[in-house]
């Protein structure tokens, strides 16, 4: 049996974050080694756990591993985030990626012999790419990413009830788990990519509003240490002043 492409990527993930390779990462996203480790472990045993939510009319439940469980992170994340303006770009992007996936679903075919790709990788791999560019943040991509695959189910399931459609439908179960885990982890690659690029070719993490977006969740602990920073200099210039002011008044 073959492992799903989501369980591989999110294999390779624990594996990186066990040997600490993903440390910096982890701390812009506000989790610990030990968090990501818990949360990875739990996601892989949560995906073979479904929970029933309804029978008539139509059979729906819930992945724990592949929705429930991404999703309260998500939702943590958005809790998390230092202003109210990444709240809104995570939001922002989840309900974007939402739309995208949906009319993709709708209009594009579903059977992989008829792509060129198999549908799981480039809905994952589209969601992960306009989750960044809608959050701009490491948490605010893996937000949208993550969350806006969930909401696509959602939609999806709501459009079935809707139009009196028999059958069963599972948020986060089969290929939606892959595509949740493929949207999550290219969202937070693409945003390091970037403010790792951004800061390099500047020299360093700029200050002010003109600071690079990809660093936008630290905007908060960048601006006390510039202050502390700069309350230092004030204040050894200023007693630099007194004392050479002193030696004036000697002469």
């Amino acid at each position: 049996m073959n492992m799903p492409i989501g369980m591989i990527m999110l294999l390779v993930v624990g594996v990186l974050v066990y040997f600490g390779v993903a440390h910096r990462i982890l701390d812009r996203m506000r989790l610990t080694d030990k968090q990501a480790l818990l949360f990875i472990g739990a996601v892989i045993v949560g995906s073979f756990i479904d929970i029933p939510l309804m029978s008539t009319p139509v059979e729906v439940s819930i992945n724990v591993g592949g929705a429930l469980l991404p999703a309260l992170l998500a939702i943590w994340l958005i809790f998390k985030a230092d202003e109210t303006a990444e709240r809104v770009r995570a939001i922002l992007a989840a309900i974007l990626v939402a739309v995208a996936v949906s009319l993709g679903s709708r209009y594009l075919p579903y059977e992989p012999e008829n792509m060129f790709l198999d549908p799981k990788i480039i809905y994952g791999i589209s969601a992960g790419l306009i989750a960044y560019l809608a959050g701009r943040s490491r948490r605010s991509a893996f937000v949208g990413g993550v969350l806006g695959i969930v909401l696509s189910d959602i939609v999806h399931m709501v459009t079935i009830i809707g139009l009196g459609i028999p059958g069963t439908t599972n948020i986060g179960g089969a290929g939606a788990f892959d595509v949740v885990m493929i949207a999550g982890i290219i969202a937070v690659m693409v945003a390091e990519l970037v403010g790792e690029t951004r800061e390099k070719m500047q020299g360093g993490p700029t200050l002010g509003r003109y600071r690079p977006e990809g660093l936008y969740e630290f905007s908060k602990e960048l601006s006390h240490n510039n202050r502390k920073v700069k309350t230092r200099k004030q204040n050894e210039e200023l007693a630099s002043k007194e004392e050479q002011d002193r030696g004036e008044d000697h002469e």
